[in-house]
């Protein structure tokens, strides 16, 4: 239904919109944004900036959060792969039913904490021997499904994932992910954006899982037919174990594989980038690609640090994504992004550009803008009249943020505020998180505390 709030700021492009009116139609479109000395409509004692965008879910992994920390005291190795092996034998256990349970628990967690959209990398296609499902996209429909219970945008990715790694067959643990042809996967993913129509909030991307995960003949035939019209996403470096053997099975590094052999442009959204050379750092940032950073995770992994410093110098787009989930607040996402950096470079610029030196200002921007184009949505503006207003907002009376300036406000909230200065979150005009009461809240933990029991994940 139509609405018109007034909110303490609202955050622009060129600053803050004091008594902000923001007045949306009947979808929660923007039909007008004006200042309003005199409050318009309901007052909200609280800054709107625009909602968080989540560039890199894998939703089913959220049962298992913070329960790879039990470390064998033997000295054997507990890196990336040992944890792999874990997260297969979830993967392989999940029914379609439990797993919309999952991810509806996890979405309405990601809008309690601001986030407003979700691009899910999606690869755990098939029956738990395996066989496609009657229905081909029915695992999507279930996370479509958990994104519309919790009020979040969804930007389903169904990943094509064809082989075990580089020239390998895949591996039992994998039967679940595997599209054996070109051709399976454009029927997945046809049948996908067919599903998707029937589903509030819920867009298609398209995406290989990894270099390793699919033939390079395959690799190369999907990119090349790529229109623009959706956004791709491919994991890429993350282990220096996938660059040994790409450069043993290609002769090249990853990055510099897909540069040599796709038509790699804005559209592409490569998750985890970790290890690159100067070269790739280089001629990705001038690609216009984007890369998408999951600091908790890669942090929880080991992964490595991302060469961030270079890669902004040469323009480099970015998005940040919570992958496993161990971390789910967008602010702290930032921080450990930031923080990471400092450690290695000895300076506290890591966000600082030659436009701007507010750090959180920057953050904020940089991290909405490639996360919309990795939703494959408009990311010219925060706020824009005829787009649905999308928001999450900050709560005025915290005591931070009550005695911040204007000037300090963004720094405040990206490195001083956590969930509990969140007063809510906007979707489509629509609050989904008001003072903590979110949508259809209590029967999604029902449902989530139930298919745990029935998983013994947690036991």
């Amino acid at each position: 239904m139509a609405a018109t709030y007034t909110f303490k700021g609202l955050l622009t492009e060129k600053g803050w919109l004091n008594n902000a009116t923001v007045s949306v139609d009947d979808l929660g479109n923007i039909i007008s944004i004006t200042k309003n000395d005199t409050p318009q409509g309901k007052f909200v004692n609280g800054y709107a900036l625009p909602g968080f965008q989540n560039a890199h879910s894998h939703a089913f992994q959220y049962a298992m959060a913070g329960l790879a920390e039990l470390h064998t005291t033997t000295g054997a190795q507990d890196d990336f792969w040992s944890w792999r092996n874990a997260m297969y034998s979830l993967a392989l256990t999940l029914s379609p039913e439990q797993m919309e349970a999952v991810a509806a628990m996890l979405y309405s967690e990601m809008a309690r904490h601001g986030y407003t959209a979700v691009a899910e990398f999606h690869y755990l296609h098939h029956d738990k021997d395996g066989t496609p499902y009657n229905n081909l996209p029915e695992m999507g429909e279930r996370l479509m499904a958990a994104a519309q219970k919790a009020g979040i945008r969804i930007t389903l990715v169904p990943m094509f994932y064809q082989q075990g790694g580089f020239g390998q067959a895949p591996v039992e643990k994998q039967k679940r992910f595997i599209s054996h042809t070109i051709e399976d996967y454009y029927k997945l993913l046809d049948s996908t954006i067919a599903s998707a129509k029937n589903f509030d909030n819920a867009n298609v991307g398209i995406g290989i899982h990894s270099l390793r995960a699919v033939k390079p003949e395959d690799v190369i035939a999907l990119c090349n037919a790529l229109d623009g019209s959706r956004p791709f996403h491919i994991h890429v470096s993350e282990q220096l174990k996938e660059i040994e053997d790409c450069l043993t099975f290609h002769g090249k590094r990853p990055v510099q594989w897909l540069l040599d052999n796709c038509p790699v442009n804005e559209n592409y959204h490569l998750v985890h980038a970790t290890h690159l050379d100067t070269a790739e750092v280089k001629s990705l940032a001038e690609s216009g690609a984007s890369v998408v950073l999951c600091p908790s995770t890669e942090g929880n992994l080991g992964d490595g640090l991302f060469s961030f410093e270079a890669y902004k110098n040469h323009g480099g787009h970015w998005s940040i994504g919570t992958d496993s989930h161990v971390g789910l607040n967008p602010l702290e996402e930032l921080r450990i992004l930031d923080y990471g950096q400092r450690l290695i470079s000895h300076k506290r610029t890591t966000f600082v550009t030659e436009e701007s030196g507010d750090s959180g200002f920057n953050a904020l921007k940089m991290a909405w803008q490639s996360g919309r184009r990795a939703m494959g949505a408009p990311y010219a503006t925060f706020f824009t009249v005829g787009q649905p207003f999308d928001a999450v907002v900050m709560k005025a009376d915290s005591p931070l943020i009550a005695t911040a300036s204007e000037k300090n406000l963004c720094n405040t909230f990206v490195y001083g505020a956590d969930v509990s200065n969140i007063l809510g979150t906007i979707v489509s005009g629509r609050w989904i998180n008001h003072n903590g009461s979110l949508q259809n809240r209590e029967a999604i933990v029902a449902d989530f505390i139930r298919v745990m029991g029935e998983l013994g994940t947690r036991a």
